[in-house]
């Protein structure tokens, strides 16, 4: 992993699919406040696939509520595809967050009496799409990770690994802009995390998903393109490159040999990819 410049080249507006400026939160906890953010400035383009980094309690999950639109910002103001969401009245909040965002939870939230399919399915509610067309799209989603043969399994006859895959279908299956995962590994063992975090990654080199994860593991986080860095609620101005540009060039980030878009370990220096 390296370090990249502070001095990178400014993206395209045209190019954004989110951005914050200036974003801070405030709490108001027994008569003092306390600031969870702090003058947040996050760029985010078509395409990326971010890690933010940072220690238990550090705003993590705080920005995350505020780039899906789940809360608002005390100053400052988060722009979605254009749209400026701090000035989007609350009632209208939930389109934005149906259409717009797609979320992946540490705990899944799948409901227990819905099996795989009807759980993806469930997120269309309301869409203008047929039950028919509904049933293929979660058909699809499912294929995409891997759970063809898992589609009728309700979650309890399902591994937390499959749980969480159910779980990035659903977030996938109205076509969002961004994909927010907070903590995605956090309820999995070391083997089924990767898996995840291996997927995430090929649905961004795949499917073009734009895809923002936050997380407290370092190893985790490495598999991102840009490694960001939260503390104390304010993002740092340095960033490092993860190892997933080179796997996206179909390099070994480790030996820098040619690797194969299905490959799980380099065929030369062995080691996971």
């Amino acid at each position: 992993m390296s370090e990249m410049s502070e001095s990178a080249p400014k993206t395209e507006k045209s190019e954004l699919v989110l951005e914050t400026e200036k974003l801070d939160k405030v709490y108001k906890l027994s008569g003092r406040q306390v600031r969870a953010l702090s003058d947040v400035n996050l760029q985010v383009k078509k395409g990326d696939f971010i890690s933010i980094m940072g220690p238990s309690g550090c705003g993590k999950t705080t920005l995350l509520n505020m780039l899906g639109c789940l809360d608002k910002p005390t100053y400052g103001k988060v722009v979605l595809d254009g749209v400026d969401v701090t000035k989007v009245p609350e009632k209208n909040l939930y389109k934005i967050r149906k259409y717009k965002v797609g979320f992946v939870f540490q705990t899944f939230n799948l409901l227990p009496y819905l099996n795989a399919i009807e759980n993806v399915e469930l997120a269309m509610e309301g869409t203008k799409k047929s039950k028919d067309e509904k049933r293929r799209r979660a058909r699809e989603l499912l294929k995409m990770v891997g759970l063809s043969e898992r589609e009728e399994h309700k979650p309890h006859r399902l591994s937390a690994g499959e749980q969480q895959r159910v779980a990035i279908a659903r977030a996938l299956a109205n076509n969002p802009s961004i994909v927010l995962a907070d903590e995605p590994t956090g309820n999995l063992d070391s083997k089924a995390g990767y898996e995840i975090v291996r997927l995430l990654g090929k649905l961004n080199i795949e499917q073009g998903t734009t895809i923002v994860i936050v997380t407290h593991d370092s190893h985790k986080a490495a598999h991102a393109g840009r490694m960001l860095f939260l503390s104390d609620g304010k993002l740092q101005a340095k960033e490092k490159q993860g190892t997933h540009l080179l796997k996206k060039e179909l390099i070994c980030p480790y030996c820098g040999r040619e690797i194969q878009p299905d490959d799980t370990f380099c065929p030369r220096c062995g080691k996971r990819l």
